[in-house]
C-alpha cells in the first residue's frame, strides 16, 4: 500500500505541550515545566486538537486526563519526540566538539607518503572522530558525495575552494627500470618517447592523459602508447617496476625506488611542476568542529602549510590538464 509522507504545515507545533500536559495531568503544572502561561499551553494543545481533528483531553474543574484519541495520539506521539529530541542533542553535540565521523576522498599515492602520519596523530590527539579513506583518482563532488574534504593536487581544485597546502610543489618525472632502459636505450628528447614502451594513465572522465613536459618555458604535451593503461599512479609506478616501460609519475612516490637504484630518471630537464598537493574543502562557514580540528592539526604538522583560496590566475599558471 502506498503510503503519503508529507507531513502538514505546523504539524508538530504543540506537541511538546500536549506531551507535558499528559505528564503532569495539569495545565498549570506544564506550563510551569515550559516557562509560559497557563493560557498560553491551553491554546497551544487546542490548536493541535484543531489540526489533529479530536479532543485530546477530558478537562473538568478538577482533573485533566486524556481521552480515547488522547492515549493514542500519546503512544505514537511521546516516542517520536523523544527521538527528535535525541537527533537534536546529537547534532548539537557534533556541532560544539570534534567527534563524529571524517569522510575524506584521497588519491592512492598520497595516502601512504601523506595521510597515514598525519591520521596516526590525528587519531591520537582526537579519539571522538572517526576519520574514513576513500580512495579515488577522479575529481569527486564533495558535496554530492557526502564528504567532509578532499585531497589532490593544486591545479585540479576548484577555484573557490579553501585549500590548505599538504606537500610543496614538485616534478612529474620519467622514470624506468635499469633493465629496461638497458634493452631498449636511455630517451635524451621527447621525441624519442615514440620508440618506447610508456606505461599510461586514463582520466576519470574516461580519456588517456597524454604525457606532460616543458621545454622553456613552453609546455608540451605528448601522445605515447605502450602495452598498459592504469587507473593511478602507484600501478604505473610498480609496472616501470617490473621492467614494463616507462612511467610518468609524481616525484615524491619516485623517491624510494630511485634512492635504492630500482628506478632511474630520464628527461629530466622536461620535467613539468606542479604546486603540490592540498587539503580542500568547500568553505569556513559549513566547517564543522572534526574538520576544524584536522585542518588546524595539519597547518601545525605542515612546515609550508598556508590557507589561500586558489586564485583563477593562479590556476592557468600551474596548468589545468587533468589526469
Amino acid at each position: 500500500m502506498k503510503r503519503n509522507f508529507t507531513v502538514r504545515r505546523g504539524a508538530l507545533d504543540g506537541v511538546e505541550a500536549f506531551l507535558s500536559v499528559a505528564r503532569h495531568r495539569s495545565f498549570r503544572k506544564a506550563a510551569a515545566e515550559l516557562g509560559v502561561t497557563p493560557s498560553a499551553m491551553s491554546q497551544a494543545v487546542r490548536a493541535l486538537e484543531l489540526r489533529v481533528g479530536a479532543a485530546l483531553f477530558i478537562r473538568t474543574t478538577r482533573n485533566v486526563g486524556l481521552s480515547e484519541a488522547g492515549e493514542r495520539f500519546h503512544a505514537r506521539a511521546r516516542p517520536a519526540f523523544e527521538e527528535l529530541v535525541a537527533a537534536s542533542d546529537v547534532a548539537r553535540d557534533l556541532g560544539q566538539r570534534p567527534s563524529g565521523l571524517l569522510r575524506l576522498t584521497v588519491p592512492r599515492a598520497v595516502v601512504p607518503i601523506l595521510l597515514e602520519p598525519l591520521i596516526a596523530s590525528f587519531s591520537k590527539a582526537y579519539p571522538e572522530v572517526e576519520v574514513e579513506i576513500a580512495v579515488s583518482e577522479g575529481l569527486v563532488d564533495l558535496a554530492a558525495g557526502g564528504f567532509d574534504a578532499g585531497v589532490r593536487m593544486g591545479q585540479f581544485i576548484a577555484p573557490d575552494m579553501i585549500a590548505v597546502r599538504l606537500a610543496p610543489p614538485f616534478p612529474f618525472v620519467v622514470v624506468g627500470s635499469p633493465k629496461y632502459l638497458r634493452r631498449r636505450g636511455t630517451p635524451q628528447q621527447i621525441d624519442d618517447l615514440r620508440q618506447h614502451a610508456c606505461i599510461r594513465i586514463r582520466r576519470s572522465n574516461g580519456t588517456i592523459a597524454p604525457w606532460s613536459f616543458v621545454s622553456g618555458n613552453k609546455p608540451i604535451d605528448a601522445i605515447v602508447a605502450g602495452p598498459l593503461i592504469a587507473y593511478d599512479f602507484p600501478t604505473m609506478l610498480g609496472a616501470a617496476l617490473e621492467g614494463m616501460g616507462l612511467a610518468q609519475v609524481p616525484s615524491p612516490i619516485a623517491t624510494g625506488p630511485v634512492k635504492a637504484g630500482k628506478l632511474l630518471q630520464v628527461l629530466q630537464p622536461f620535467a613539468p611542476m606542479t604546486p603540490g598537493v592540498f587539503l580542500y574543502y568547500p568553505s569556513r562557514h559549513q566547517m564543522m568542529p572534526k574538520l576544524r580540528a584536522f585542518v588546524d592539526h595539519v597547518k601545525r604538522r605542515s612546515d609550508t602549510s598556508h590557507d589561500a583560496r586558489l586564485q583563477p590566475d593562479d590556476r592557468r599558471a600551474r596548468g589545468t590538464r587533468k589526469r
